[in-house]
């Protein structure tokens, strides 16, 4: 179309567009061949693909949603070229699984691996910087399972499709460790149960006993904003 044949009063052209009113009718059957596709494509792509998606599940999905997309809306597009491109995303994808089903160092550099996020009760923040995830950002995961300070998690995972998982120490256990509730929240964090004699990193919770904020830098990260570590949630 030429920029001059473009006017904004021209509203059939902006709603119905330049097809003929029988490419409606077109469309039905072009919708339900999609839909039947993607259904067959997803099936043979395994249940993962109705789960939380890696990165690289994920570009097929995408790839199969760009196909489709235009074979959908251009009346001059065949439907045979998303049918070839579908074949070679499922293919690709079940070849994927199937080599990183047998080669652990295969799945680990394609499809990515974990990362130990918090070993503890302190931040392994050379990971946090690996997988660019902000404190905040893992914090607000801490809280949703009820953790209110870094002393009660003993593990907590990036898995590699995104998804965290956190494993906490006993309930029984009062350990010390760095406040996680939000720093707007004041009038919460200040119910929270003081340890006596213990401070906690501002940067990666590890502890210090002192009977006052230390002067000196972390040892463990260089850090030198420290905090009254807390007890429980």
């Amino acid at each position: 179309m030429k920029p001059e044949d473009i006017h904004l009063s021209d509203w059939m052209r902006i709603l119905v567009g330049e097809v003929p009113g029988s490419f409606y009718i077109e469309a039905v059957f072009r919708i339900v061949f999609i839909y039947l596709l993607l259904v067959v494509s997803m099936r043979l792509m395994g249940n993962r693909m109705g789960s939380p998606l890696t990165r690289n599940e994920m570009i097929a999905m995408v790839s199969l949603a760009a196909a489709n997309g235009v074979a959908l809306m251009a009346a001059d597009r065949g439907l045979l070229p998303v049918v070839v491109i579908a074949i070679i995303v499922v293919a690709y994808q079940r070849f994927i699984a199937w080599r990183a089903f047998r080669s652990k160092r295969f799945e680990s550099a394609l499809l990515d691996d974990m990362a130990i996020l918090v070993e503890d009760g302190r931040l392994n923040l050379d990971k946090l910087e690996e997988v660019v995830l902000a404190r905040n950002q893992l914090f607000a995961q801490l809280r949703k399972e009820s953790v209110g300070n870094l002393g009660q998690v003993r593990r907590a995972y990036q898995e590699a499709n995104g998804n965290f998982s956190i494993l906490t120490f006993d309930d029984e256990q009062l350990r010390p460790g760095l406040s996680i509730l939000p720093a707007v929240d004041e009038a919460f964090r200040n119910e929270q149960q003081k340890a006596d004699g213990q401070f906690a990193c501002a940067s990666c919770g590890h502890l210090q006993a002192s009977a006052h904020p230390p002067a000196a830098d972390c040892s463990r990260c260089e850090a030198r904003e420290w905090q009254p570590a807390v007890l429980g949630a």
